[in-house]
């Protein structure tokens, strides 16, 4: 997969099969885009490409925009789109200038004049330039002008719900773990770097790895205890995780530790990536040590029945 941090570098192409769209989470709903993208690709003989924007466009032109929780961090999408087989991916910069645009020159000159395009896919209520006043309607009655066609993508819907990346959100931070991997199409997953925490999972008989995330924009999910996967050095390992501010030793900031099974390696500065699988209980403050230690071994007791 080609990938352009700005459109200057990308060469026209003859035949470009296109979709656009911020894509947070890259969801089930946005999988049916970019399969459909795939299949015209290969009926055609062209190149897909997908069109996304950074940041996103919402801590630009929102004044609401500085809670925005997002469900994938940039590299996390690039990952997520490679796998998919898109042949290019363009990250446009999302500005101020930007998001000026008119629909019309939007499409005149990124999608004709840089890009190529002669198919647009784009998915259900899409809406695209300045006040978001480009739509479907809009590019059926205006494609043969520009040289493309156009076709919108029904919603996917599960349990006669659509899928949408701020119903996901809504479900991580109230801890439907479950409903959310099953929108995304995967496990939600957390990344970072291991750092140094005060050490007291150890000195109770549960060490754990303090992960933190370097992105503050990434959506931590409903503070509580999970069943997860841990991904080390390409090694999946069992384990649990509490996400909070341990309130039984009168913490204060919030915390993402992983207590791994059958592991017992030093990985201070290292990368982990944590995939949650289940909820198990919310945070809870415990009168004194002892009580703690009897929950978290009832806590492991059902994790491990978790997995069987």
């Amino acid at each position: 997969m080609n990938i352009y941090h700005s459109l200057d570098s990308f060469e026209k192409l003859e035949y470009g099969v296109v979709t656009s769209g911020t894509f947070d989470g890259v969801h089930l709903g946005h999988q049916k885009i970019l399969a459909r993208l795939k299949e015209i690709t290969e009926q055609s003989g062209g190149e897909s490409v997908v069109l996304t924007f950074w940041p996103h466009p919402r801590t630009v032109v929102s004044e609401d925009s500085q809670d925005l929780q997002l469900l994938s961090t940039i590299e996390e999408k690039i990952e997520l789109f490679s796998k998919l087989g898109i042949h290019h991916l363009a990250i446009v910069p999302f500005t101020r200038s930007f998001s000026e645009l008119t629909s019309e020159e939007f499409i005149k000159e990124i999608l004709v004049q840089k890009i190529g395009t002669k198919k647009l896919v784009i998915g259900y209520d899409h809406r695209f330039g300045r006040n978001r006043e480009g739509s479907f309607e809009f590019l059926q009655k205006n494609c043969s002008e520009y040289g493309f066609e156009v076709e919108e993508i029904p919603r996917e819907d599960i349990e006669h719900t659509a899928i949408s990346s701020s119903r996901i959100r809504k479900a991580l931070i109230t801890g439907h773990i479950h409903e959310a991997n099953e929108l995304l199409g995967r496990n939600y997953a957390l990344s970072g770097t291991v750092v140094k925490g005060k050490q007291l999972g150890r000195t109770i008989g549960f060490p754990t790895a303090n992960l933190y995330v370097h992105e503050a924009y990434k959506l931590i999910p409903m503070n509580g205890v999970y069943v997860i996967n841990a991904i080390h050095q390409g090694q999946r390992f069992k384990g649990m995780l509490n996400i909070g501010v341990r309130p039984t030793v009168d913490g204060t900031v919030r915390t993402i530790e992983a207590h791994l099974f059958d592991f017992d390696k030093e990985i201070y500065g290292e990368d982990l990536q944590l995939e949650l699988l289940h909820y198990l209980r919310p945070e809870q403050k415990f009168d004194g040590l002892d009580m703690l230690v009897r929950q978290i071994k009832i806590d492991q007791e059902n994790a491990l029945a978790y997995f069987g």
